[in-house]
This record gives structure tokens, C-alpha cells and sequence, in this order.
């Protein structure tokens, strides 16, 4: 009855084997490639050298004073614009200022990656059932993989670094995006669709005209996601040497350093809460004005 208790396995010769072969064919790959593949990562290590020179560079006055035209701009309430002020002002009081600039143009850098490559995908897919069945499995694997799973084939590509971080922020972060693009574009109201056919629009024009801004508030709910996506995710990638407020975190977990680590944590879920109230109330407001021009 044995067998009943123990599930049977391969044999363990095979097994071993063909790891072996799957991990030296890696290798192999890495080594007569990875130059290759580097060099086409390149202008990402320009785009968050030039975030990063940006928001570490700026005077902080600017900085909160930009954030606070933002706060007002989507949610017209002084209790969003003080809440995101006086968070600025407290992690820059606790000397954590250079690391959030750090963590913010990181995610800023995936961010925009993720809706540079998440808004076409998602188009696609509302475009196409077939597509859509080919992405949404792709998408499943994506979103349930584990975090720490997506550092292992972008490290042994490209070593340690930012972009092998970034390009792992972005894989995680990135299904939201395409996701509530492709939901959105769906659910437009398919009598607007035909009164545009009616007036000879093509398709491209009725994307940009009608399917596009009548999709905005999903689209802007999935940027939101992928904001705290990313944003969970740039605290992992600090194994593999993003900057940030991540890596005092690690720091804090490896030497027992409580202070450190709560400091940071609380500074993390300050800048977590600004993005989720900033882009939500963004999204809120694109909705009223979506509403709005129905009536």
C-alpha cells in the first residue's frame, strides 16, 4: 500500500540529466548572447539614469511642489494635497529623500514601460478573440508566478544591476495594464461605435476618437495597478542591486535593524498610498466626465 502514500517520480538519473542539460543549455545561451542581448537593453539604463538624474537632481521644493499641483489637479481636495505634502516632508525629514527619489524613478521608468508595451497588447487583444486566447493564459502564468521567480533568467542574462531590475518590474507589472486596456475598449457602448461607422470614421480614428477616451477610466484603474505593482516589486528587485528604499529594507532583514526597516517600510507605504490616491482620484475624475458627456 505504499504506493498509495508516496506519489510515483522519474527516475532520479533522468531527472538529474535533464536538468543538466536545460541548465547548461542556458548557460551556453547567456555566454554566446549575452553581449548581444545587453547591448539591445541599453537605452533602458539611459531612461533611468535620466529619471533617476531628474528626481534626485530636482530641488525638493519643486518636487513637492509638483506633487501637490498633481494631488489638487485629480482629487480638488486640500486633504489629498496636504496628506501628499506632509508624507514628501516626513520621509525627507527621516533622511530617506535621495532613496524615494530613487524608488520613484524606478517606477516611473516601469511605469511608462509597462503602458508603452501594455496599451498596444491590450488594443490587440480587444481586437481579436484569437489573440485574446493566446495572451490571457500568458498573462494567468505571469501574474500568479512568484516575484523572486522573475530575478533568476534576467540575472543570468544580464547580470546584477538596474535594468535586469527593471525589466523584472515591468514583467511583473506589466498584465494590469493589458488587461483593463483590453477590458475597456470592450466595454464601450457599442451604439457610439456605429454612430462613428456611421459617419465614415476609420478604425484608427474611432480608437482615437471614441474607443480610447470613452476606455480611459479602466485604462487609468490598470495604470494604477501597475503603479502598486511596480512598486512591490522594486522592493524584491533590491536583491539583485536596484537602489532605493528597498535595498535599507534588505539591509534591516539581513542585521535585525528594526528602526531601519520600520523607517523605510513606513516611507514605502507612504509613497504607495500618494500613487494610489493621486491616480485613483485621476481615474474617478475621468469617470465624472465620462458621465458627464452622456447626459
Amino acid at each position: 500500500m505504499s504506493w498509495l502514500t508516496s506519489f510515483p517520480q522519474l527516475d532520479d538519473g533522468f531527472l538529474r540529466d535533464l536538468k543538466k542539460v536545460i541548465d547548461d543549455g542556458f548557460r551556453s545561451f547567456t555566454r554566446s548572447y549575452g553581449d548581444v542581448i545587453e547591448g539591445l537593453f541599453s537605452p533602458l539604463q539611459t531612461l533611468l539614469s535620466w529619471s533617476e538624474r531628474l528626481l534626485t537632481h530636482t530641488p525638493w521644493p519643486i518636487i513637492l511642489a509638483v506633487v501637490a499641483a498633481l494631488a489638487w489637479g485629480a482629487s480638488r481636495s486640500i486633504r489629498v494635497v496636504i496628506g501628499s505634502v506632509v508624507t514628501l516632508v516626513l520621509i525627507g525629514m527621516f533622511g530617506m529623500w535621495e532613496d524615494t527619489m530613487k524608488t520613484v524613478s524606478m517606477i516611473f521608468a516601469s511605469t511608462l514601460l509597462s503602458i508603452l508595451i501594455g496599451l498596444p497588447l491590450g488594443i490587440l487583444m480587444s481586437r481579436s478573440a484569437r489573440v485574446q486566447s493566446v495572451l490571457n493564459p500568458v498573462l494567468d502564468v505571469m501574474q500568479t508566478m512568484p516575484s523572486f521567480v522573475y530575478l533568476i533568467p534576467v540575472v543570468m542574462l544580464l547580470g546584477i544591476g538596474r535594468v535586469p531590475g527593471l525589466i523584472a518590474v515591468v514583467i511583473y507589472a506589466l498584465p494590469p495594464m493589458i488587461r483593463l486596456t483590453n477590458l475597456g475598449i470592450r466595454q464601450v457602448d457599442r451604439e457610439v461605435l456605429e454612430a462613428a461607422d456611421a459617419f465614415g470614421s476609420s478604425r484608427w480614428q474611432k480608437l482615437i476618437k471614441a474607443e480610447l477616451p470613452l476606455a480611459l477610466p479602466t485604462i487609468m484603474a490598470g495604470i494604477n495597478q501597475t503603479i502598486m505593482m511596480a512598486l512591490a516589486m522594486v522592493v524584491i528587485a533590491s536583491m539583485i542591486g536596484v537602489q532605493g528604499l528597498g535595498q535599507p529594507v534588505l539591509k534591516a532583514i539581513s542585521n535585525q535593524y528594526f528602526t531601519l526597516g520600520l523607517f523605510n517600510g513606513f516611507a514605502i507605504v507612504g509613497i504607495a498610498i500618494l500613487f494610489d490616491r493621486i491616480s485613483q482620484a485621476w481615474g474617478q475624475r475621468l469617470q465624472k466626465h465620462r458621465e458627464a458627456s452622456h447626459v
